[in-house]
């Protein structure tokens, strides 16, 4: 649904297919398949301080050239640990800095974010290998090296 504009500022609203969670106050997408680890990762970087958006759903809505990611509608501060259930957390809403995509055949290296547009804004997106017992920390620094501040 669409919001009349405010002061001149084109809006754009939608519910996009992917986990999301806030670190220092910037959110970070997290894009891949069905069960390529997305609610894994969220609930990693939550135990190391993240806040939860969302849990395989997030609201995006654009305000000029900065897209907001808010948890969803409906199950807002639910989180789905697998093999265990769902707990509710405390959630947070915040700009998008980055895109990380789980991909099994992601590059080992990289020189520079792609970069992707959602909702109309132009964002950097990662691909990160999902197998990894650090995924978690380089997510943390994919998102202070390539992230928007």
């Amino acid at each position: 649904h669409h919001h009349p504009a405010r002061g001149g500022t084109e809006m754009s609203v939608l519910v996009h297919q992917a986990s999301c969670v806030a670190l220092g106050g910037r959110a970070v997408l997290i894009e891949g398949a069905p069960g390529s680890g997305k609610s894994s990762l969220a609930l990693a970087l939550i135990d190391r301080g993240a806040m939860l958006i969302g849990d395989d759903g997030v609201t995006l809505e654009r305000r000029g050239a900065v897209l907001w990611a808010s948890p969803p509608p409906n199950i807002a501060g639910k989180l789905e640990i697998r093999n265990v259930g769902i707990i509710d957390l405390p959630t947070a809403r915040a700009s998008v800095a980055l895109v990380l995509r789980l991909d099994p055949m992601a590059p080992r290296h990289m020189e520079h974010a792609e970069t992707i547009d959602l909702a109309g804004a132009a964002l950097p997106l990662i691909r990160l290998w999902p197998d990894s017992p650090a995924l978690p920390l380089r997510a943390e620094w994919a998102l202070k090296l390539h992230g928007l501040s």
